[in-house]
């Protein structure tokens, strides 16, 4: 059985093929393999005339994801594992009452639907759409961002999700996990943020199922490492995993790297819980805190800088 592994990738990446864009496939595979990334996917504004030039680029150490980001009228969302050459429509909006078609088509070659930048500042960066039937919400988009992959926008898309967790949906498979993207279109924009997954293997099949299934984080960058782990009665369970607590008390801890002077801060379904001390100069640290199964249906982490930037947060760890 195949042993899964962590793997960083980047699931918003514009080539020259866009609007804005700069950057040729071959320079975005470069800077791919110079970030540390072990997957991109290729997501053109409403074309996929761009598939093929990637081939070239791809290899053991760098797979790259077929997509396609649909730019519609009231809000945009990505199509992530089509096949080579398949578009989705996009000149529509939410009045229009398409978009699930296309959802379907994406669902039914075994590809993702994310809702993207859900509050992008552009008159359709809006997203509109209900999100019945999109699999990811990508609530850390990196493109509008000055000095830092974090902003307004990113805190109201936080915000939004955060709210809608329950651990109802949690426990019935119906929530939607949360991602972080680049959104590349200039030099130097790649993997800030990015996204790690657990999965089988370095493959598109198995890639997407560890995003669709929340085992997942999102990263500032390459420079951050983050573990959360929670443990009860002799188990233990991580990201996007359940723990069955047998009624006994519940051990939460997250282990850090690469944020100097962080803050790490703990949240259930009854929102941030505890805050743990900042993290030493160095950047590397653990934060602990303890629950139960009975006040806490799932519990999930973020980790900011001092001057309340995001560094890094998790998908929950479900408590039963």
């Amino acid at each position: 059985m195949p042993r899964s592994s962590w793997y960083r990738g980047d699931c918003h990446v514009h080539s020259v093929l866009s609007t804005a864009g700069e950057l040729t496939p071959q320079q975005l595979a470069a800077a791919a393999r110079a970030a540390g990334l072990d997957f991109i996917a290729t997501t053109e504004h409403n074309t996929a005339e761009g598939h093929g030039a990637w081939a070239a680029h791809a290899g053991p150490d760098l797979l790259v994801i077929l997509g396609q980001e649909a730019t519609t009228q009231t809000g945009h969302w990505l199509a992530l594992g089509i096949g080579p050459g398949q578009s989705v429509d996009w000149d529509y909006g939410v009045q229009d009452h398409l978009v699930d078609e296309q959802v379907d088509r994406v669902h039914g070659v075994g590809g993702l639907c994310v809702a993207a930048h859900p509050h992008a500042p552009y008159p359709t960066g809006d997203f509109a759409y209900p999100l019945q039937g999109f699999d990811v919400v990508e609530v850390w988009n990196g493109q509008w961002a000055s000095d830092r992959p974090w902003n307004a926008d990113n805190e109201r898309a936080l915000a939004e999700w955060a709210a809608a967790l329950t651990a109802a949906d949690l426990r019935d498979g119906s929530w939607r996990p949360a991602m972080g993207n680049s959104d590349t279109h200039l030099a130097g924009q790649l993997s800030l943020p990015h996204t790690v997954v657990l999965a089988e293997e370095l493959s598109t099949r198995a890639i997407l199922a560890g995003i669709r299934a929340g085992r997942s984080w999102i990263a500032e960058s390459a420079a951050v490492g983050l573990s959360l782990t929670a443990t009860a009665a002799g188990h233990g369970a991580g990201i996007g995993e359940r723990l069955n607590s047998l009624g006994e008390p519940v051990n939460v801890r997250a282990d850090i790297r690469g944020v100097p002077w962080a803050t790490v801060s703990f949240h259930t379904d009854h929102g941030g819980v505890h805050r743990a001390p900042e993290l030493p100069a160095h950047g590397a640290g653990a934060a602990q805190w303890h629950t139960t199964a009975r006040e806490s249906g799932f519990v999930r982490v973020e980790v900011r800088h001092p001057n309340g930037h995001m560094a890094a947060l998790t998908n929950p760890v479900v408590l039963t």
